[in-house]
């Protein structure tokens, strides 16, 4: 009896799911967004670009903030064919010169404009982007303006806390990452390989 019941709930939710997948009909790039005060943002990002290249996808990435410590992602997808551009300044607290970090990432944007022009890529993730916004180093209508006119196939991922509300409306899909326990909160220093 209870064998039939279940039977007959993973039936329905079988009709449900095959009805969606039916339903959904339209191909073309996607704008992702991951934002939140969780942890995990950046690793989810380059979960997908890990995931397209393993499909013959080619792919770009821009970081924006990182600095010049060992980068686990980029010393594997580089092998790949997978090119990155890093503001390479560090972390705003850590430089406090605005017109530097500015200056710094407005020369990475170039690229990132560049990339998301470039029809040969599937996939250009932008890491820590809402930083760059929220600062003011960057132009929101500038950013919103070359994420509407990348080429159709392209998806895009956006990393980064605090997203522009017109970035959200913007996406295709948004996952807010929400912390709950972290490890650095109980004096756990940050592991090279797990952490970054």
């Amino acid at each position: 009896m209870a064998e039939d019941r279940h039977q007959q709930r993973q039936q329905r939710l079988k009709e449900q799911v095959d009805a969606r997948i039916a339903a959904a009909q339209e191909t073309r790039g996607l704008l992702l967004v991951f934002t939140g005060n969780g942890k995990g943002k950046t690793t989810a990002a380059f979960g997908t670009v890990t995931r397209a290249v393993g499909h013959g996808m080619q792919a770009g990435v821009i970081q924006f903030i990182k600095g010049e410590w060992p980068n686990g992602e980029k010393n594997l997808l580089q092998q790949h064919g997978v090119e990155f551009q890093v503001m390479a300044t560090g972390f705003t607290w850590e430089t406090q010169n605005k017109a530097a970090d500015t200056a710094a990432c407005q020369a990475v944007w170039q690229h990132g404009k560049r990339m998301l022009a470039d029809s040969s890529l599937d996939l250009v993730l932008l890491d820590e982007l809402t930083y760059m916004l929220t600062y003011g180093y960057l132009a929101l209508e500038e950013v919103l303006e070359a994420l509407r006119r990348r080429p159709e196939h392209q998806t895009v991922i956006v990393t980064g806390r605090g997203c522009h509300r017109d970035v959200l409306e913007l996406a295709d899909t948004v996952t807010e990452m929400r912390p709950v326990k972290h490890a650095f909160d109980a004096g756990i220093k940050a592991q090279q390989g797990i952490d970054w």
